[in-house]
């Protein structure tokens, strides 16, 4: 079954624990509009955490990277909910997709996303002005 999830205003975690969930059971997850999603918390805390992680990884061709576009971001941070060192965390893992806007989904299919209906933080920041700030 596909699942196409309007991540617009929506919160990433909740976002992500949704999706994770849906790909275990087998099903095929398709996050749109991942530049407006939100991630609560300080501003100043979540970026400085993101670029910390971004300098581990050094100059080497080794170890974990961390992209500056929004749709991988937003999929990295969806496969860290996914148990990965089990072969169906894999497996389920090729089965997502996130888009920056509607991707290559036809309007029709775009107009009928599922918005996960949570309320939007008090403190967030948008994905697409992390990667503006990075």
């Amino acid at each position: 079954m596909k699942i196409i999830i309007d991540a617009k205003d929506e919160v990433v975690g909740r976002i992500g624990s949704y999706a994770a969930k849906a790909l275990l059971k087998g099903d095929e997850v398709i996050v749109i509009n991942v530049e407006e999603a939100v991630i609560s918390g300080n501003k100043d805390d979540i970026l400085e955490k993101i670029k910390v992680l971004r300098k581990k990884g050094g100059s080497s061709q080794k170890g974990p990277k961390m992209s500056k576009l929004p749709d991988f971001l937003v999929k990295r941070m969806i496969r860290g909910m996914l148990p990965w060192n089990r072969s169906g965390g894999k497996a389920a893992y090729h089965n997502l997709k996130c888009f920056v806007g509607t991707g290559d989904l036809k309007e029709a299919e775009a107009k009928h996303a599922k918005k996960l209906g949570f309320k939007k933080p008090m403190k967030y920041i948008l994905i697409k002005d992390i990667v503006k700030l990075l």
